[in-house]
């Protein structure tokens, strides 16, 4: 009965994952946006824009090489 139980458990786990891997697939190839480009930005990615590379350090101005 407990190795039934455990290959059940494992089946189920083996689905979620799968599911869970899947995922990113499914939106890729949907047809329709995600955000709608005609309307504007909600608030709340406008109020995160400046916040989204807190973590990086900034060198100043970028050089042009020639």
């Amino acid at each position: 009965m407990a190795r039934a139980r455990n290959l059940m458990v494992a089946a189920g786990l083996v689905a979620f994952a799968a599911a869970g891997m899947s995922f990113p697939f499914y939106m890729a190839s949907s047809r329709k946006p995600v955000i709608d480009p005609t309307k504007p930005l909600p608030p709340q990615a406008t109020f995160r824009g400046p916040y989204i590379n807190t973590g990086s350090r900034d060198v100043g101005p970028d050089v042009e090489k020639k």
